[in-house]
Order: structure tokens, then C-alpha cells, then sequence
């Protein structure tokens, strides 16, 4: 009997041990899952800041983001963060593409042709509005159109407390409006009720604009080439057309001419315009001259 409770015992102590084993290897294959998917979640949180990706129960936040980077070419970039945005649901506020010119020079290459040569830069500065949801991914496609990533900012603002606060402020507003209604009918009520649905549409409009900015992210991209590019535009030669007639004697002789004779005419016509005075100047000569002439007798 002794010898049976024995075996029963060593039974049951073999079968606990090979039942721990398996239990402990089921334990070690979750957890094994479970880090391989943490480790997944990191790989994705490494691509893009938690802060797009966010959520925390009971919390709500107002996210906006900056971008300043470099790329290969500015407009096929431009053009490509628009697509991408226009897939994700969003939409482009502001798109402001520009090239700085740092020098122009024009080279003639023949008499007739010649070659403008512009050294500039492009630069482009973005605001879009991306759904809040698809922040993470939209910050992802613009972070593979980079060579060199300047900056990258991103904000979540936790307004949790002011929507709470809105939603009492509505209450007081709407409790304000029935105390006034109850009131007798005068300039006082009106002025109080005029005031009171004034501030009840402020509400609603901030109300509109904090739901705008929960549902839609706001996106600052600014991207540039790094090195200046150079582009050659043919032109015509300038310099050849001036001297080509810049000089041309026959009509400068004719027109020499004619300005001559013109000339000829003025003055004529300002010795007639001017012709008293010439007359008094004729007339105090000749009295000089016989003045004169009386008195050299008497001074021999």
C-alpha cells in the first residue's frame, strides 16, 4: 500500500513537471510574439515621431508639424507631396515655388545668337492640412523625398481641458439666454440678449475651429535645393543690333540739315522778336558816334 501511495505521488510530481514545462513554453512563445510586435510598433515609431502617431484614452490633441529639408529637385518634390496629400484626403492651403537668381551674364556665341546663363536656387514653402490620422503616414512620404533633413517639428497640443471647458461655457451661455428670456421687454433686455447671442456665436465659431484642428493637421513644409543649378536660355544678340544701328551717315547728314535750317529760322525769328530793343541799340550808337564826332574839332 505504501509502495502504490509512493508511485501515485512520483505520478503526479512527473506529471506537474511536464505540465509546467509546457506551460512555461506556451508562456515563452507569448511573450516572444509579443516582443516581436513591440518590436514591430518601435521599427514604425522609429520612421515617424510618436508624437503623429499618438493616442491616449480620455485625451484629445490639436497636432501640427514642421518640415526643412533639403532636396534633389524642388518642383518634381512639390509636385509629388501634392499627389501624396491629395491621396491621403487633405488638401494645400499655400505652395509659394521660387527660384533666387544669384547671377545672370549673357555670352555671344555669333553675330546674331547669343547665351543667357542663370545661376539660382529653388526653394518652395508649403502649408497643408492632412487628416490628424493620416499625420504619421504623410510625414513618412515627405521624409523619403529628402537628402538632407534640416529640421523636423511636431507639436500635439492636449485641449482636452479647454473642450470641457467650451462645453460648460455653452451651458452658461444657453442658461443665460432662458434668464433673459424670462426678463420684461426693454432696452436693457435687448441690449443682454443681443450680447448673449453674440458670445454664443464666438463660441460656436471657436468650437468649429478646435473640431477643424482635431480632425485636419496642419503641415509647415519648407524644401530647397542644396547647390545652385544653372540654366542656358538663347537669346539674341543685343550688342550686334545696337552697332548694327547704333550710325548711319546719309540720314545723320540729312537730318543735320534740316535741323540747320531750322536753326537758321529760329534765330531769325528771335531777332524779329527782338527787334525795339535792336532799334534803341541802333539808335544810342548813332548818337555816340555824332557825339563824338562834334567833339574832336575843339580838342585840336
Amino acid at each position: 500500500m505504501k509502495t502504490t501511495y509512493i508511485k501515485l505521488s512520483l505520478a503526479t510530481v512527473l506529471l506537474l513537471g511536464i505540465y509546467s514545462c509546457k506551460k512555461g513554453e506556451a508562456t515563452a512563445s507569448k511573450y516572444e510574439l509579443e516582443s516581436t510586435a513591440d518590436s514591430a510598433a518601435v521599427v514604425v515609431s522609429d520612421s515617424v515621431s510618436s508624437v503623429a502617431t499618438m493616442k491616449v484614452k480620455d485625451k484629445q490633441f490639436i497636432k501640427t508639424a514642421e518640415v526643412n529639408m533639403e532636396v534633389k529637385d524642388v518642383y518634381e518634390a512639390t509636385i509629388s507631396i501634392e499627389k501624396s496629400i491629395q491621396q491621403l484626403g487633405g488638401f494645400v492651403t499655400k505652395s509659394n515655388l521660387q527660384s533666387n537668381v544669384v547671377s545672370e551674364d549673357t555670352y555671344n556665341t555669333s553675330s546674331d545668337d547669343a547665351m543667357l546663363v542663370k545661376k539660382f536656387q529653388t526653394e518652395n514653402t508649403m502649408q497643408v492640412r492632412v487628416p490628424t490620422d493620416k499625420l504619421g503616414e504623410l510625414l513618412t512620404l515627405i521624409n523619403d523625398k529628402k537628402l538632407f533633413l534640416n529640421s523636423r517639428i511636431i507639436n500635439a497640443e492636449d485641449v482636452t481641458a479647454g473642450i470641457k471647458y467650451a462645453e460648460l461655457e455653452g451651458k452658461r451661455i444657453k442658461k443665460s439666454s432662458e434668464n433673459i428670456s424670462q426678463l420684461k421687454a426693454n432696452k436693457d433686455k435687448v441690449k443682454l440678449d443681443d450680447d448673449n447671442m453674440s458670445e454664443n456665436n464666438q463660441q460656436q465659431l471657436a468650437n468649429m475651429d478646435v473640431a477643424d484642428n482635431l480632425k485636419y493637421s496642419t503641415v509647415d513644409i519648407y524644401i530647397k535645393e542644396p547647390k545652385l543649378r544653372i540654366a542656358e536660355i538663347a537669346v539674341t544678340n543685343t550688342q550686334n543690333i545696337d552697332n548694327k544701328y547704333k550710325f548711319n551717315f546719309i540720314y545723320d547728314a540729312k537730318h543735320a540739315f534740316v535741323e540747320g535750317f531750322y536753326l537758321i529760322q529760329r534765330i531769325a525769328v528771335g531777332l524779329i522778336t527782338i527787334w525795339p530793343i535792336l532799334l534803341i541799340a541802333t539808335a544810342i550808337i548813332y548818337l555816340l558816334r555824332k557825339r563824338k564826332y562834334f567833339k574832336k574839332p575843339n580838342q585840336i
